[in-house]
């Protein structure tokens, strides 16, 4: 994740939180329409009606493509300036100077982003409202305007110029500030990422322990990772999510290490109660990452547990269908992929070809035949990862102590 990308994220959070500040003030102005129809304030009622109708219409634009279309793009921010400078314009223009104070509500808004630019952005199309509202309020006014701005020269000076001067002031101000939360923000960015990395680092570390017990490579995990990647962009997860699950999905057989190495590695088809004994390595891999706090590690103990479920039910824990969480599927079809398609020094590794097979017929039964549609529109991915993540060759002695049948231990590798 690029520093923009992140910030683009935090806009998006951000910009919820600025639809949830709009809908406040449109409760601020119901209000004020109420005191105006109970005659505590005097004011031209259907005028004042249309004042705050207006207003309230101009504050419902942003919520209704933040929270109703559920738009991201980064105009929305813009969009979010210039309906609430038209709102305060609409308000200085009804209530003259009574209403000053509104002014500064965009530029509070705007420095909340941390967007430099729209700092200025908001300075330059409130200047001209404020300009427009000072003219407006001498004609179409519900207030009597100040005393000594009776004229286009006196509003302008009188009006104007106090209120442009206090935004100016307000302007540098916020893009100060604006500009410290930058820096800030691209030292969070750099921590997290440093974060991240070490993480990974320390994942992949165990994933590679987990794999050499079971005289795998690490390979076997990095390619599984890229698989997951294919599947969970072709699934619609945004960004963020997918890198998320592509790190927990290194952790799948993290149960692995409480199996022991005689029945793990035996060269040979395992017996029943063996086979049992190696089926518990779901549960262990959930109860190692059970205390592990974060949101990789929650999706690291779903897939842990979950990743060698079948869609008829058949598999290690007999969940079936909807039951098992849907990154699980994922990974039950990435890692039974690898497992067949990659060789070993006990095994050959099928086909391409083969393998896309055996996946097709597993279609509603094995696997999510929603799953295996997408395997197969991003087949051509899954192909680049393989011949791009190749398995370091075994040494003599390794191929010699684990020269086995390929079904004597594909079951134990991933099916």
């Amino acid at each position: 994740m690029d520093l923009d990308r992140f910030l683009n994220i935090n806009n998006v959070k951000i910009n919820n939180i600025v639809a949830k500040s709009l809908r406040y003030t449109l409760y601020l102005l119901l209000i004020i329409w109420c005191l105006v129809f109970s005659n505590l304030i005097q004011f031209d009622k259907s005028a004042i009606s249309l004042c705050l109708a207006s207003c309230g219409i101009l504050l419902l634009i942003p919520t209704i493509f933040i929270n109703c279309f559920n738009i991201e793009k980064n105009y929305i921010m813009y969009m979010v300036i210039i309906c609430t400078s038209l709102a305060s314009c609409v308000l200085c223009s009804f209530l003259s100077y009574y209403a000053s104070a509104i002014i500064l509500f965009p530029l509070l808004i705007a420095s909340l982003y941390y967007n430099r630019v729209l700092v200025l952005f908001t300075t330059l199309i409130n200047t001209a409202l404020i300009l427009l509202s000072s003219f407006m309020n001498l004609y179409v006014g519900l207030i009597p305007n100040d005393p000594l701005a009776l004229n286009i020269e006196s509003a302008i000076f009188y009006n104007f110029l106090p209120k442009e001067l206090v935004l100016i002031f307000m302007s540098f101000i916020a893009y100060f500030i604006v500009d410290r939360n930058n820096e800030m923000m691209a030292d969070i960015f750099i921590y997290s990422q440093q974060l991240k990395i070490s993480q990974e680092e320390i994942i992949l570390s165990f994933a590679n322990i987990c794999e050499s017990k079971s005289k795998s490579t690490g390979e076997h995990v990095r390619r599984v990772s890229n698989y997951m990647y294919v599947l969970c962009e072709a699934s619609g997860f945004d960004q963020t999510y997918t890198e998320m699950v592509c790190t927990a999905a290194m952790m799948h057989d993290i149960g692995k290490l409480m199996i022991p190495e005689e029945i793990l590695n035996k060269p040979g088809k395992l017996t029943d109660d063996e086979y049992a004994i190696v089926k518990n390595h779901v549960l262990y891999g959930e109860a190692l990452l059970h205390n592990a706090t974060g949101e990789i590690m929650e999706i690291a103990r779903t897939i842990a547990l979950q990743h060698h479920e079948r869609w008829d039910g058949k598999g290690y824990l007999g969940m079936k269908g909807d039951e098992i969480a849907y990154v699980s599927r994922l990974m039950a079809l990435a890692d039974v992929f690898d497992a067949l398609s990659a060789s070993r020094c006990y095994k050959e590794g099928w086909s391409l070809a083969q393998t896309y097979n055996e996946i097709a017929l597993g279609s509603g039964t094995q696997f999510d035949p929603d799953v295996v549609e997408l395997f197969k529109n991003n087949f051509d991915k899954f192909v680049e990862i393989f011949n791009a993540i190749p398995d370091v060759a075994p040494t003599e002695d390794e191929s010699q102590q684990w020269e086995i049948q390929s079904t004597a231990k594909i079951h134990t590798d991933g099916q």
